[in-house]
């Protein structure tokens, strides 16, 4: 911080690219050398391919079993300490944010990096390959890949990926600020020219890639190099759409923020209302945004095009991911500035950094669902190819029951992981006021806090607290598809993922929106629509703690962890879907 915000800036989002370059560089890699390794050892004929995938399915199926636990284990984790951290603190003692007297703040800072670092990471990693794999599996709907003449199709998302790698890393360049500059201006110029610049080449390597003269749909029509162009730029744009839509919602000084600040004078009450009617409105221009983008795409490739899409969405997460980890850092860097007792000055930069941290976590968490949905969709199509299903009958009682049952999984999945927050923050209150009333002197500062108590209050929660959801997400397909057979399980998908992206915004969104409301108190007060200013330390800022700790596990646990049930459950359909070809059910009905 010595060199002032252009160099803090700078320092944060290279820490944050080490993330996003490592997560792409590592899918990419990974995916490659398993299609070189038994595309050889099959062969590339149609019985070869099948079996190629077959396996490799298995590799999204890991990624999807560490990401539930990066995301929900993380989230119970950080959650649980910054509660605790927050209403015994800041609230009830009128200590600042991350003060060393208090027990919490350690734990506090390093669940920042366990769930949106690890956490979003994980998550991210698991739609990237997801979306590879659903779009590698759909290429078999080609005649010409079935019949040997081209394997574009099924090399395309691979290049597309590793194509999405070099322009973060041209994004990467261009993000730097001036002192008193914007840094959220800097980050969107670098997230959002990366995604230009990637949908420039996606043209070309279709142009190159691409069986000449297209490639015929297995009773369907033919797909040029340009239709698959167009849908990879349709999943590019939703992606962007989202994000822009997202950071109106979280952003500081829009008014989605403001009307959330503002409520908060008249108490807690009010402010939470508030915030979950923003949360509420802000699903529909998303879910909006995603619909059109799943009928252009298509319209333009079929379901190659929905799953190329998803891709092209993903295609820039190394600078998505990069912009998201920044955050963190700059919210660590602010609570050791405060520990170490640094100027004034420090503390200011770094919460001005921290601020827009909030706002690139909120558009990063909405970026993942987004993308979870057209991967979802993705994996879910290719579900539908393996099990030779002509289609899923909603007018079928079976199917229907599957829809019912996959739209409740998503709220009892919510339930596990916002109790467990609970739970675990009620731990974490219990242990810091007694540490403030046994320990002579911590409030006084003469004594130490015991924060190893703290880390391990949080630790053992997220590791007991996580098994029963993530047992449920692996779970709950294998028993619907094995008991009522394939076009249940395809209802269950449905439902679940419907009900699952839909309260994955507006939870996330939520929460976001409470945060920057509190942070609006913090940067020299805010002013309210009567003309009063009210700074912090106010009745209305100690009324938008609250609402931040209700949003905490909103948008931290519960909201980002739906975006790993609803991929999770899909690719488990997926690596089932073999077995369930031709298959109607233990309990047919």
């Amino acid at each position: 911080m010595i060199g002032g915000l252009p160099q803090a800036l700078d320092v944060a989002f290279k820490g944050g690219a080490v993330m996003g370059m490592s997560v792409v560089g590592l899918a990419t890699l990974g995916l490659g050398i398993l299609w070189l390794v038994f595309s050889s050892m099959y062969g590339v004929d149609e019985a070869g391919l099948q079996t190629t995938f077959n396996v490799i399915t298995g590799f999204s199926m890991g990624a999807s079993s560490i990401a539930l636990f990066a995301r929900v284990g993380g989230g119970i984790y950080t959650k649980a300490a910054d509660v605790g951290a927050d209403l015994v603190g800041k609230v009830e003692s009128g200590l600042p944010e991350d003060d060393p007297r208090n027990p919490a703040v350690i734990a506090d800072n390093v669940g920042d990096n366990v769930g949106d670092v690890a956490g979003m990471g994980a998550d991210l990693f698991e739609s990237f390959v997801g979306a590879i794999i659903g779009a590698m599996v759909l290429a078999l709907g080609f005649e010409q890949v079935t019949s040997g003449a081209s394997l574009g199709p099924v090399l395309l998302p691979l290049i597309v990926a590793a194509a999405g790698i070099i322009c973060s890393i041209l994004g990467t360049l261009v993000v730097k600020t001036k002192e008193g500059g914007n840094p959220q201006h800097a980050l969107d110029l670098g997230a959002f020219g990366a995604a230009g610049v990637m949908a420039v080449a996606t043209f070309g390597l279709a142009n190159i890639l691409w069986p000449a003269g297209g490639a015929q749909i297995s009773g369907g029509g033919l797909v040029t190099w340009t239709h698959v162009g167009a849908a990879t730029v349709v999943g590019l744009a939703t992606g962007v759409l989202v994000g822009l839509i997202t950071s109106y919602y979280c952003s500081m000084n829009k008014p989605p923020v403001d009307s959330i600040a503002n409520q908060s004078r008249t108490g807690t009450a009010t402010n939470i209302i508030a915030g979950l009617g923003v949360g509420m409105e802000s699903t529909a221009a998303p879910i909006v945004v995603i619909a059109v983008g799943v009928v252009l795409a298509n319209y333009f490739a079929g379901l190659y095009g929905v799953a190329i899409a998803a891709l092209g969405m993903l295609s820039t997460t190394g600078i998505q991911l990069a912009v998201d980890a920044y955050g963190p850092i700059a919210d660590n860097a602010g609570g050791i500035a405060e520990m170490s007792h640094q100027a004034p000055e420090v503390r200011e930069r770094t919460d001005k950094l921290d601020a827009v941290g909030n706002t690139t976590a909120a558009i990063g968490k909405g970026f993942a669902i987004g993308s979870a949905a057209m991967t979802a969709l993705a994996l879910f199509a290719a579900f539908i190819q393996q099990t030779k299903i002509p289609g899923i009958d909603i007018s079928k009682p079976v199917v229907m029951g599957g829809v019912f049952i996959g739209g409740m999984l998503p709220f009892l999945f919510s339930s596990m992981a916002m109790s467990a927050v609970g739970d675990a923050a009620m731990d974490m209150i219990t242990e810091v006021r007694r540490q403030f009333r046994e320990i002579p002197g911590l409030l006084e500062g003469t004594a130490k806090p015991d924060t190893a108590r703290c880390v391990d209050i949080s630790t053992k929660a997220a590791i007991r607290k996580m098994v029963l959801p993530g047992a449920m997400a692996v779970v709950s397909p294998v028993v619907i598809g094995v008991g009522f057979g394939p076009e249940a399980l395809g209802g269950l998908l449905a439902g679940v993922t419907v009900s699952g992206v839909l309260m994955a915004i507006f939870m996330s969104n939520a929460g976001g929106a409470w945060d920057n409301a509190k942070k609006s108190f913090e940067g020299g007060g805010f002013k309210m629509d009567d003309g009063t200013v009210h700074e912090k330390g106010s009745e209305a800022h100690d009324a938008s703690v609250v609402g931040d700790t209700v949003g905490d596990p909103f948008k931290d646990t519960a909201g980002p962890s739906l975006n790993i049930l609803v991929k999770l459950m899909s690719v488990v359909a997926l690596v089932m879907a073999p077995l369930l070809a031709g298959f109607s059910g233990l309990i047919p009905l």
